[in-house]
């Protein structure tokens, strides 16, 4: 019994979390101050760097060297051929599945204002082709000015209105 005080002491002391020490703080971009056992990111400047570990953490252990087993040294080459320069096979494919989402949803935005622009032409011709038949008729034809009074077109505003109405049949009506 008097042994387990000591005991007790030591395993508490062995228990201890010892990274406490071991703690990076700095500033970010937002003036937000972090503190994280993992040193700040790349972007954070040295003056912004508030604190760092007194010590390095202590290094495990180096293990002996060990052969790879055999299925490790088959794959090894796979690996590293799917691997070039170091990218990961699944960053890599979901990259590529980024860029043909986002080529996809460019073309059918593309097709969709193509398919307007068709619509728009379509539209402006069939009112091209009702005036410039109304126009042809001969028809007394009068228009309201900005007071309000009705005005008759004379012949010359009927030709004028009448090539207007050609060059949009010309244009829209492919």
């Amino acid at each position: 019994m008097r042994y387990l005080l000591p005991v007790l002491a030591l395993v508490t002391a062995a228990a201890w979390p010892g990274g406490a020490d071991a703690q990076w703080k700095w500033r970010d971009a937002r003036g937000q101050v972090t503190v994280s056992d993992l040193p700040p990111p790349r972007d954070i400047p040295e003056r912004d760097i508030l604190q760092r570990p007194a010590a390095p953490p202590a290094a495990r252990p180096a293990a002996a060297p060990t052969a790879p087993s055999p299925e490790a040294a088959a794959s090894a080459p796979a690996t590293q051929a799917a691997r070039p320069g170091g990218v990961d096979p699944e960053l890599e494919a979901r990259r590529k599945a980024a860029e043909q989402e986002q080529a996809a949803r460019q073309k059918e935005e593309q097709r969709r204002e193509e398919v307007r622009l068709a619509q728009q032409r379509a539209d402006n011709c069939a009112r091209a082709r009702e005036s410039l038949r109304t126009l042809d008729s001969g028809m007394r034809m009068a228009r309201v000015n900005e007071k309000g009074e009705r005005i008759v077109i004379d012949e010359q505003t009927r030709a004028a209105e009448i090539e207007r109405a050609r060059r949009i049949v010309a244009s829209d009506c492919r």
